[in-house]
C-alpha cells in the first residue's frame, strides 16, 4: 500500500511578498489588468478614480502588456510593484493578488494559481477583456474625466450570461 503524501502548502500561503522568488512574485499577478487602467486623482481629497482608458502598452484583448520587460522605460509613470510599493499604493484594486497577500487574505477562488487556468480571472469577469474604451493615446486627456468607471475597485462575481436566469 502506498502512502499518500500531503500536498505542500502553497507558497503564498507560507511566504511574505518579501520572501518570494522572482517568479512566485510574478505568478501572483492574476493577468487582471485592472491595474493597467488610466487612474485619475481628485486634486481636492486625493480620491483615486478608476477609468475604463487602458495604459498605452496594454493588450486589452489579451489583458496584458506589450512590453513588460522595458514598460518602465517606455511608459515613464509605469509603477513597478514591490513589496514596499504594495504597502502604500491606495490605488491598487481590492482584487489585486499582492494587495491581498500583503493584506494576509487569501487568494479568491478564480485566481489562475488557485484554479489552475488563466482563463478563470476573464470567466469569472474579473479581468478588463471585453471593458476598455480607449487606450491613452487614442483619447484626448481632457475627455478621460467621462471615462470614470467603478467596476475596476470591485469585487465580481461570476459575469451572468445572456439568456441564463
Amino acid at each position: 500500500m502506498t502512502e499518500k503524501r500531503p500536498e505542500a502548502t502553497p507558497f503564498w500561503q507560507t511566504k511574505s511578498l518579501e520572501e518570494m522568488t522572482v517568479e512566485e512574485w510574478e505568478s501572483l499577478c492574476d493577468g487582471c489588468a485592472r491595474c493597467c487602467l488610466v487612474k485619475l486623482e481628485d486634486e481636492d481629497t486625493g480620491e483615486i478614480h478608476f477609468t475604463d482608458i487602458g495604459c498605452t502598452l496594454l493588450d486589452a484583448k489579451a489583458c496584458r502588456c506589450r512590453d513588460y520587460p522595458r514598460r518602465s522605460r517606455r511608459v515613464p509613470d509605469c509603477v513597478r510593484l514591490t513589496p514596499e510599493a504594495v504597502a502604500t499604493l491606495s490605488w491598487l484594486p481590492v482584487t489585486c493578488a499582492y494587495r491581498l497577500i500583503s493584506g494576509g487574505k487569501p487568494l479568491p477562488d478564480w485566481h489562475p494559481l488557485v484554479s489552475g487556468s488563466p482563463q478563470s480571472v476573464h470567466e469569472a469577469g474579473i479581468s478588463v477583456r471585453g471593458r476598455v474604451y480607449a487606450v491613452e493615446d487614442d483619447l484626448a486627456q481632457e475627455r478621460w474625466p467621462e471615462r470614470i468607471v467603478l467596476w475596476p475597485n470591485r469585487t465580481q462575481t461570476r459575469r451572468r450570461r445572456r439568456g441564463a436566469g
